[in-house]
């Protein structure tokens, strides 16, 4: 039985065994950042961090200047790159932290150098373009190019990297990738140039596996790191090991008469009779209200439907007329139970999502517990 409602436990061996595997996918000249944002994908960002670094990620990426703080009081020596915008403050912060941070406009490179002057630091900075995701960065690519320069020039600061983001590597076949990466290829080509020490990076997870002439420099891959598949297909076809378990246990079993119905507004009733389980666990711990009659859970190394509403705190199972199950017994969501698993791009395929916003989605209340395993079980 579980000892507590919820439990998500990490294994910290499989984000070793996936950052080397992408680390040999990336290839001998290319170095692997390893993306914790997002507090790890609802990893724990502490833990994968470390677990990266043991497994060849030689830099960490981050979203925010306080998961650069976060990171920096846990692995002191560690290379770390903000890759989100950041006001005036949470640059103060991620500087502070001697985080790399990013820019795209000739005020950003002038503000992160007064902020670094200040601070007594002497900041990285790395240039975006924005080579067609349509969100941060800089389209032109001559402009791209004057803030480089600006940034190269100015005894404040480092010109450390030129990057981009791929908006559809994950889709197989679409040929916008292609055009990001013959658009990009070519700026780098002229950056390079003039700025030869210059690290460019492209790839994500997806373009890592997919594409080596995405990998330039470095490569920076969130979602595989973590053993999810990046095109939503079976991880194992990757090379990959699912790293988190979702836990929980079975309150109670009840019987249910024919008609009976469970949950809020009465979503489902016993077409027979039956028993049913209750798991204290909900949508308050990040176990979507869309599963509602629409997932499956292990219990006993059997999958059982899910039935009735999702609540805030508490699911139904249907465990059948004749079921053994009883209080106490162990309850996977998210993992492997005897011959049976269950992994979060099923849920994300239930849910109409990405796999990563299933593991992201997994709430602060519910406890990570970490193990290391020395190989696939």
């Amino acid at each position: 039985m579980s000892a507590v409602r919820a439990l998500a436990v990490v294994d910290t061996g499989a984000i070793e065994r996936n950052c080397r595997r992408l680390a040999e996918a990336a290839g001998d000249e290319t170095t692997l950042c390893a993306v914790v944002k997002a507090d790890g994908y609802g990893h724990g960002a502490v833990a994968s961090a470390r677990a990266a670094l043991a497994g060849g990620a030689e830099r960490l990426g981050v979203a925010t200047a306080a998961e650069a703080a976060e990171l920096r009081d846990a692995v002191p020596d560690a290379s770390i790159l903000v890759l989100g915008a950041l006001s005036p403050e949470e640059l103060d912060v991620a500087l502070a932290a001697q985080a790399e941070v990013s820019a795209w406009r000739l005020e950003h490179a002038e503000l992160i150098a007064e902020r670094g002057a200040a601070a007594g630091f002497r900041p990285r900075v790395h240039v975006k373009h924005d080579s067609g995701m349509g969100r941060l960065g800089e389209r032109d690519p001559g402009e791209v190019l004057r803030v480089l320069d600006a940034v190269a020039g100015d005894y404040r600061l480092e010109a450390a990297g030129l990057w981009t983001h791929f908006a559809t590597a994950d889709e197989r076949g679409d040929s916008f990738f292609s055009e990001q990466l013959e658009r990009f290829s070519a700026l780098a080509e002229r950056a390079t140039a003039s700025h030869p020490d210059l690290l460019v990076h492209a790839a994500n997870s997806a373009a890592t596996l997919r594409e080596p002439a995405s990998h330039f420099g470095m490569v920076r891959c969130g979602v595989a790191i973590y053993g999810l598949d990046p095109f939503g297909a079976d991880p194992a076809a990757q090379g990959l090991e699912p790293a988190l378990e979702l836990r929980s246990y079975v309150a109670d079993v009840k019987p249910f008469a024919a008609g009976t119905s469970a949950g809020y507004g009465r979503k489902w009733s016993a077409a027979s009779d039956t028993k049913v389980g209750v798991l204290p666990i909900g949508y308050g711990d990040g176990l979507r209200r869309g599963l509602t009659n629409n997932a499956d859970v292990l219990i006993g190394g059997q999958r059982r439907s899910l039935v009735g509403t999702v609540s805030m705190d508490n699911i139904t199972i249907d465990l059948g007329p004749g079921t053994e199950v009883a209080a106490g017994a162990d309850a996977v969501l998210i993992g492997a139970m005897g011959e049976e698993r269950i992994l979060a791009e099923e849920l994300a395929r239930a849910l109409g999502t990405i796999n990563y916003e299933i593991t992201c989605g997994i709430s602060a209340r519910v406890p990570r517990a970490y193990m290391r395993s020395e190989g696939p079980a």
